[in-house]
């Protein structure tokens, strides 16, 4: 086939395509190429491109098709570079600033940045326990603590906010001085129940926000399990009052229910705070009155007697946000911590540097005060980018395979399945769209959903979707079949299968906590997974916390449009 290649590349991109280009096709003018090419050579300039793809990268490739038409093939890169048919803009008329495709929809995110980082602030308070600081600088002998710092941050929380309104627990802290945060810790630490009365309901008496801060610092790395295998389960006619009914310390970790392995010291230690808790903190106050003031200005009576906790997506959402911002700042090297954020007064560390050696000769890494900081700022900035996220990812787009009518007679049904759904694709943007493919086995069901799927998109901007399957023979086989049948290279498809990762976070889950260097949020459990594909990896605006905070593996799957 005849192909023309147009490059409207910018900076160090340009210098790499070109290289690319000039390798495959004969340059006829300043950024445009022509040449001869089979497909499966041109399958190879769009890989080629893809692994170097960056936001500054934009290449069109052009199918001649006779003299007087020609073809868009494929886009790698910004495609807005280029129109519907592949021309490059020689005028523009307006600039639209206000990102409606992204701003529609996330209403609640406000609330999903103001709780993310309200968790951030106190997810770790937990860890200036006496113990806790004694394991970090290798002087104690017990593996793990009897109960884990999220239970003593969540008590610590409870503490402070239990019995009091929403708005009255927000203006304490937009008012915090000096003197005020004295006498919160002095009270707050008069008010903590230490586990040794028995057990008493963390959530009751805790108002909406606050008990959805709350569960974001008791889950921040693990979800709550039953661990003790003596209490019956939980009702289903009280399913939805677990939390306030049942849940405990030993939903948090099993050391709980085993206290006669730690001396009397011990415990009495898991709930001890020689240092205080980072409301001594000078940095920690400014950031928690920032953060007040912002939440004070929300306005919480436009939705409401609004029970947060139980609103699924803004919980998942700012969950997702805490957790891969403490694994991202937890992952910092030494040398990238942030000293403003720390008050040379306050002595607590969150973590080691595990880089120089074992933990007992582990240097500290981040005060207690500055990572708290840290990852509170990370989550609301983490959780202020989510809605663009859908428009930063890579996507399949114009792929002709999905349109192209069925050969065989017995897959017809996909041609008339693709163009129903293409008539109420416009209102499934606003109101979703549930279906139910029911059909024999080998009637093209795998194709048709990836059709569908597709037929619900806008072409221009592209299509991603996942397609979850229980058996690992099965996914590999559906992998194969999106390749082969709809033309998908390994640049466009990721396929992962699952090995030993559930096993291991399964084990995880039932032994003691220990903790590497007080910083669990980077250890990873799915290193095992295998993951095929070979495209472009995530360039958008959150590569800054991806990069640093996933596994390569993840980010693959993040960047592959369809997995």
């Amino acid at each position: 086939m005849m192909v023309t290649f147009i490059s409207q590349c910018e900076k160090k991109a340009l210098k790499k395509t070109r290289r690319v280009l000039d390798a495959f096709a004969n340059r006829i003018g300043d950024n445009t190429w022509q040449t001869l090419i089979t497909e499966d050579g041109l399958n190879t300039v769009r890989k080629m491109l893809s692994k170097t793809a960056s936001r500054s990268t934009a290449v069109s490739c052009h199918w001649i098709r006779s003299r007087t038409h020609s073809q868009l093939v494929w886009i790698v890169g910004n495609r807005r570079k280029f129109n519907l048919e592949g021309n490059v803009p020689v005028n523009r008329t307006e600039l639209d600033l206000s990102h409606k495709e992204w701003e529609q929809g996330w209403q609640l995110n406000e609330v999903i940045v103001l709780a993310t980082a309200m968790a951030g602030l106190f997810h770790d308070f937990g860890k200036a326990n006496a113990l806790f600081q004694q394991k970090l600088r290798g002087q104690t002998t017990h593996r793990g603590e009897p109960y884990r710092h999220e239970w003593v941050s969540l008590r610590l929380f409870e503490a402070f906010a239990k019995g009091k309104k929403d708005q009255q627990w927000l203006d304490e802290l937009s008012e915090l001085t000096p003197e005020t945060a004295t006498e919160h810790e002095t009270e707050l630490l008069a008010r903590l129940f230490t586990e040794t009365d028995g057990y008493q309901p963390v959530f009751d008496g805790l108002s909406p926000f606050a008990s959805l801060v709350a569960w974001l610092i008791v889950s921040h790395h693990r979800l709550p399990v039953n661990y003790d295998a003596d209490n019956a389960p939980v009702e289903l006619s009280q399913i939805d009052q677990w939390l306030f009914r049942c849940f405990g310390s030993h939903w948090n970790a099993p050391n709980a229910l085993d206290l006669a392995k730690y001396d009397t010291q011990a415990l009495a230690d898991n709930w001890r705070f020689p240092d205080g808790t980072p409301f001594l903190s000078q940095p920690w106050q400014q950031k928690a009155r920032q953060l007040a003031q912002r939440a004070r200005q929300y306005p919480w009576s436009a939705h409401g007697q609004v029970d947060w906790l139980s609103q699924r997506f803004v919980s998942h959402m700012a969950r997702l946000s805490l957790m891969l911002a403490d694994h991202y700042y937890s992952s910092l090297p030494l040398e990238k911590s942030k000293p403003k954020w720390r008050d040379g007064h306050y002595a607590p560390i969150a973590n080691t540097d595990q880089s120089q050696g074992k933990r007992k000769s582990a240097l500290p890494k981040q005060q207690l005060d500055e990572h708290n900081i840290g990852v509170a700022i990370n989550a609301r900035r983490f959780a202020e980018n989510l809605p663009s996220l859908k428009w930063t990812l890579p996507a399949i787009a114009q792929h002709r395979r999905f349109s192209q009518g069925a050969e065989q007679e017995k897959y017809r049904w996909q041609d008339i399945a693709y163009q129903k759904t293409k008539t109420i694709a416009t209102q499934s943007e606003t109101q979703g769209f549930f279906g139910i493919n029911m059909a024999s086995t080998g009637c093209g069901k795998t194709i048709a959903n990836a059709r569908i799927m597709y037929a619900l998109s806008d072409p221009w901007q592209g299509c991603r979707f996942s397609v979850a399957l229980g058996l690992r023979t099965l996914t590999l086989q559906t992998g194969d079949a999106y390749r082969d049948l709809l033309k998908l290279g390994d640049d466009e498809l990721a396929v992962l299968v699952g090995s030993q990762a559930i096993q291991r976070l399964h084990e995880a889950q039932n032994t003691p906590n220990q903790s590497s260097g007080g910083s669990e949020s980077t250890e990873d459990f799915l290193e095992q997974l295998f993951i095929s594909y070979e495209g472009q990896i995530y360039d958008g605006r959150l590569k800054h916390w991806l990069n640093k905070a996933l596994h390569r593996s993840w980010w693959k799957v993040i960047s592959s449009p369809p997995k």
